[in-house]
């Protein structure tokens, strides 16, 4: 028989256990220690599987299988008479900063650009609309292979403003963010952001570009961005390696609406 929630509150009687396969717990203690690689928890080897089973409250075979995900994800090695090895962390990008690529990595490493178009185009009706120019209005597009020192980041696709943009076409784009760019021209900083952000798989061509196997998994982003004044100037599709980047960010709830029943 099963036993409500109510029921549980109102008797105090023993909620019934869940039964669950060892596959869902796994991934519940991957998920876990995923997070902690990424923000650095541990130096350089995990704790051991005797301390991770005591931690989880889970079995030996559960954790190991829980480390398998993590190894085939790219992110730890078992190392004999070593133990499991951290072999890769993840970059933060903060959603809740309207900061460029440069800024927002500053500390881990140089950033630079491979400038791959710098030209003047006809925006495609959407890109106008979004831009707030008239239909057939020439817009700046610029196309740009994003590195860490040699690691390929993302692939940016941006469309500006003609006016904004073709100042910055003057300047150099393999070592700035157009973010300041664009601040530099318009004397003011920008303003607010929409953002919308999804999980797409790279196509053949992606993939070679961003050094990624086919078919791995990308976060695509995609960015208007505003000036101060509200005036729409930078639209941007951005699609990163999604392993090597996380999307971070610090939300507030409102207060909702609600009476005690």
């Amino acid at each position: 028989m099963q036993v409500s929630d109510r029921k549980v509150a109102e008797v105090g009687a023993e909620p019934i256990p869940v039964r669950r396969l060892r596959a869902d717990q796994a991934r519940r203690v991957a998920d876990v220690l995923r997070h902690q690689i990424h923000s650095a928890a541990f130096d350089e080897v995990l704790p051991s599987e005797q301390q991770l089973v005591a931690e989880f409250d889970a079995s030996r075979n559960t954790v190991r299988e829980a480390l398998a995900l993590l190894k085939d994800e790219g992110l730890i090695d078992r190392v004999p008479k070593v133990g499991t090895r951290v072999t890769n962390r993840k970059y933060d990008h903060g959603l809740d900063a309207l900061l460029g690529l440069q800024e927002t990595l500053k500390g881990h490493g140089t950033v630079r650009n491979e400038v791959r178009a710098a030209m003047h185009v006809t925006a495609p009706p959407a890109v106008a609309r979004k831009l707030r120019l008239d239909p057939g209005e020439r817009v700046v597009y610029i196309e740009r292979l994003r590195y860490l020192a040699d690691l390929p980041l993302s692939l940016d696709l941006t469309y500006l403003a003609p006016d904004i943009g073709t100042e910055v076409l003057g300047h150099d784009l393999e070592t700035n963010d157009i973010f300041v760019l664009i601040e530099q021209i318009s004397g003011g900083p920008l303003g607010s952001a929409d953002l919308a952000l999804e999980a797409i798989t790279a196509d053949s061509h992606t993939a070679a570009t961003l050094e990624a196997p086919e078919g791995a998994a990308l976060l695509m982003l995609e960015r208007l961005t505003r000036l101060e004044d509200g005036r729409p100037v930078d639209l941007e599709y951005i699609r990163m390696r999604g392993d090597r980047i996380t999307m971070r960010g610090s939300l507030i709830r409102s207060t909702p609406e609600w009476k005690v029943i």
